[in-house]
């Protein structure tokens, strides 16, 4: 097992989550990829040991209470002390207010916020005793700016934005790092990089966990070049 500790993302998509496993990864880190649906990660894992790195998949609904307990107690047995906690799991509606139903909103919401709580509050757990590690949320535009229609998506990432201040406030003093990330824009790869390449975004995340405690952010804004704000 590495010294580094491991790390563990969850919401561990082809995009972003498959990019910061491999960033992680290439610094030394066993990296633990969990999605909702089993063998979603399997190519990513296969991607990371292919390059000589250490990783494990694992399916989870992250906004399960005890099945993220359980998640992050199979991560540290099978691949050592957690050190680092990544939440990229969201769920969103798309509708006019009048016309979203409670379960949906009640569901977005799940998957924003709620997911983030019971991984944070887990990681906290783990890493306040040992006095380090790094909490990283993702969040979105609609994290600080809600658009018309979107209520169903930004309630969820306006609630996980303050989870993220309120724990990187309370755990600071502890030595845990948590930080959130506005992602102010589409995340893919395109010629005139018109949106935010998923290892321009990770490579952020890694170095917001390398951060000296002296200098450390709670919150990044990542956007193109091209992004208007």
């Amino acid at each position: 097992m590495s010294d580094k500790g491991s790390c563990l993302v969850i919401g561990a998509g082809p995009g972003l989550g498959a990019a910061v496993g491999r960033r992680f990864a290439a610094a030394g880190h066993p990296v633990a990829l969990a999605a909702r649906t089993p063998g979603k990660v399997d190519a990513f894992v296969a991607e990371i040991e292919a390059a000589g790195g250490t990783a494990r998949g694992y399916a989870v609904d992250g906004t399960d209470e005890a099945a993220v307990v359980d998640l992050v107690a199979a991560v540290e047995r099978d691949l050592g002390p957690l050190s680092v906690a990544v939440y990229n799991a969201s769920g969103r509606v798309r509708k006019p207010i009048a016309e979203i139903g409670g379960d949906e909103f009640i569901e977005a919401w799940m998957r924003c916020c709620h997911g983030g709580f019971l991984l944070g509050r887990e990681a906290a757990r783990r890493m306040t005793p040992r006095g380090g590690g790094s909490i990283l949320f993702t969040g979105a535009t609609a994290s600080v700016k809600s658009y018309a229609g979107s209520s169903g998506f930004s309630v969820g990432k306006f609630g996980l934005r303050a989870l993220a201040e309120s724990m990187a406030r309370e755990l600071a003093p502890k030595g845990v790092h948590v930080a959130h990330f506005v992602i102010d824009g589409g995340i893919g790869v395109d010629a005139g990089e018109s949106r935010l390449d998923p290892d321009a975004i990770a490579e952020s995340y890694y170095q917001t966990h390398a951060q000296a405690r002296s200098a450390w952010s709670w919150e990044i804004e990542l956007r193109p070049w091209t992004e208007r704000y």
